[in-house]
């Protein structure tokens, strides 16, 4: 299809790594902040700004935020990796015996795998996908490989809408919008903001559950109507396995790291604490990052059934959080430009004049998808474009958990067209972007639609 192939040679050609775009993006602000603002203190405007870039980058709360999304992204990848999983996705495959039956089984699962951890999401739906390929394979099955693994990447349009979504499960902590618009927003506005945005207002929202529904029913609906106009495609593959180490020759306290018990009595106590410090909270519908993490903690260490595992399972899965541990700095620089010079303010006022009460929801979803073409990242475009969204919801009396919603939904659909995030998955599958982009590209667009209508119907 001549559109993908236009999509893949722009990504290719236009845009550089995210980490590049993080430093162009810097460049810019800096440049529009110099250019749209005046001094504060009245000293040299460009070392002020720097200053405020500076403090933005090294801002602490906003780095427990990276850390927080590093281990969301890592602990639900080694959940994936673990044998009980790995015995999930393997009994799935036997019913995936035709292109139809595999895209329905492999888009289901995987949106309501990713719709708990979008990381675990990722990595179920391509493993589950190869798994698929694989047997094919095996047993000369006729498949379209590249709509499967489409099927498969599914999860990351529904994740932010998810338990795992950055913008949601930040605003569920104590006081983290207040904070977030401290020095940002007026006291008058400071006032009306609450202390926290729980799930059952976003997350768990009756509005939000049936988006999500619709999509667990039209997006396999959608795939199985293409998959009858698909013809199989030629499969060469090998078979996909995570080792751990063999443990035939342990001396002394390395038969520590292989032992059940010791794994399944500290992820035991990890969890007794869970349900001890945070029932109360769960009861609220208050899931924090913090929260999820040490659930995701303590259960992948037990389904490991050994340290070792767990840390094997550790490094495959650190590989994918190396954008958010250097990209996020970057992000959380320029908000402190932006934040410090006012522009923050600019910006929500732009929006303020050209939108009401119903048509914000609509150019935040817009807004949002454009930019997380150059931002990858829900956590870093929350902290980019975060404040901008808070500030209009409030001038324009908008309900936070609609226009916050708006955005998530925006950021998570784009993904269909944003290669970036399909990197490991293209890796597992050993398909490539050109293959899969087709099908994505529906998808994408059967989102927009449900998106769309439940943003200004429901």
């Amino acid at each position: 299809m001549k559109i993908t192939t236009l999509i893949e040679t722009f990504f290719k050609r236009y845009l550089p790594s995210p980490f590049t775009i993080a430093v162009l993006l810097t460049l810019l602000t800096v440049i529009l902040a110099l250019l749209l603002t005046e001094s504060i203190t009245g000293e040299n405007h460009v070392l002020e700004i720097l200053s405020y870039w500076e403090k933005g980058v090294w801002n602490n709360s906003l780095l427990v935020f990276a850390y927080q999304m590093m281990l969301i992204l890592v602990l639900g990848h080694i959940l994936v990796l673990s044998k009980p999983v790995n015995k999930v996705i393997t009994s799935i495959t036997t019913y995936a015996n035709t292109t139809q039956k595999a895209v329905v089984l492999v888009s289901v699962t995987t949106m309501l795998v990713a719709f708990f951890n979008w990381g675990l999401g990722l990595i179920f739906g391509a493993i589950l996908a190869r798994k698929i390929g694989e047997q094919a394979q095996d047993t000369k099955t006729p498949l379209n490989y590249p709509l499967v693994g489409a099927a498969g990447y599914v999860g990351l349009m529904v994740w932010h809408g998810g338990i795992s979504g950055s913008a949601l499960i930040k605003v569920s902590e104590t006081n983290h919008i207040k904070n977030f618009m401290a020095n940002i927003s007026s006291a008058e506005m400071l006032v009306k903001l609450p202390e926290s945005i729980n799930f059952n207002q976003t997350v768990f929202s009756w509005t939000n559950l049936l988006l999500f529904a619709i999509l667990l029913i039209t997006i396999p609906l959608v795939l199985s109507v293409v998959a009858k106009s698909t013809s199989p495609t030629p499969i060469n593959l090998e078979t996909y396995k995570f080792t751990t180490s063999e443990k035939n020759t342990l001396k002394g306290a390395e038969k520590l790291d292989f032992s059940k018990w010791l794994s399944l009595g500290f992820g035991s106590l990890i969890l007794i604490a869970f349900f001890y410090q945070y029932w109360g909270s769960l009861m609220q519908f208050q899931i924090t990052p913090n929260m999820l993490n040490f659930f995701m903690l303590g259960l992948g260490i037990i389904l490991h059934g050994s340290f070792n595992s767990f840390l094997k399972a550790l490094e495959e899965a650190i590989k994918g959080a190396s954008g958010i541990l250097i990209q996020f700095p970057l992000y959380f620089g320029i908000m402190g430009i932006m934040k410090s010079t006012g522009m923050v303010v600019m910006i929500s006022d732009f929006f303020v004049s050209i939108a009401n009460e119903t048509t914000l929801p609509i150019f935040t979803f817009f807004s949002a998808g454009l930019v997380n073409i150059f931002v990858p990242s829900g956590g870093g475009q929350w902290a980019v474009q975060g404040p901008i969204v808070i500030e209009s919801a409030l001038k324009l009396g908008v309900p936070l958990p609609k226009a916050i919603m708006a955005l998530a939904y925006g950021d998570q659909i784009t993904n269909m067209l944003q290669p970036f995030w399909a990197l490991p998955l293209l890796g597992i599958t050993k398909l490539k972007a050109k293959e899969i982009l087709p099908y994505t590209l529906i998808m994408m667009l059967v989102g927009v639609m449900v998106f769309l209508g439940g943003l200004l119907l429901l």
